[in-house]
């Protein structure tokens, strides 16, 4: 993984989790901001794993397990996915509140990907 990258996806994902939540918190329905804000989450997710895909041909290959690491990778994908499927039926102040943990839940997977990447020695 490469740590600017890396270091990118978790900013942007804690910001999102942090305007989601409190929008919700207080009275907001999901928008146009909080879904964006997952939508490019997911972006920087699709992006990571090509750069998953094309690291190891690089030589910056991993030094943990690959089946964690895609784990959390296919893992953390799914989750802004199913977070803006969640605000898009049932629009409440809850599903943004939702969407925030959902956001806030990447940025930790993100980060554990790069420990995994980088720290572990298998």
């Amino acid at each position: 993984m490469i740590l600017w990258f890396t270091l990118v996806q978790v900013g942007l994902a804690v910001l999102a989790g942090i305007v989601a939540v409190a929008a919700g918190l207080i009275g907001r329905r999901p928008g146009d901001v909080t879904v964006g804000a997952l939508a490019l989450i997911e972006l920087l997710l699709i992006v990571q794993i090509v750069v998953a895909i094309i690291a190891p041909f690089a030589g910056n290959a991993p030094s943990g397990s690959l089946l964690e690491f895609w784990t959390y990778l296919v893992s953390a994908a799914l989750v802004p996915i199913a977070g803006v499927a969640w605000a898009l039926i049932e629009r409440s102040r809850w599903s943004t509140v939702i969407m925030g943990v959902a956001a806030l839940a990447v940025a930790v997977m993100v980060w554990r990907m790069h420990v995994i990447w980088t720290v572990q020695v298998a």
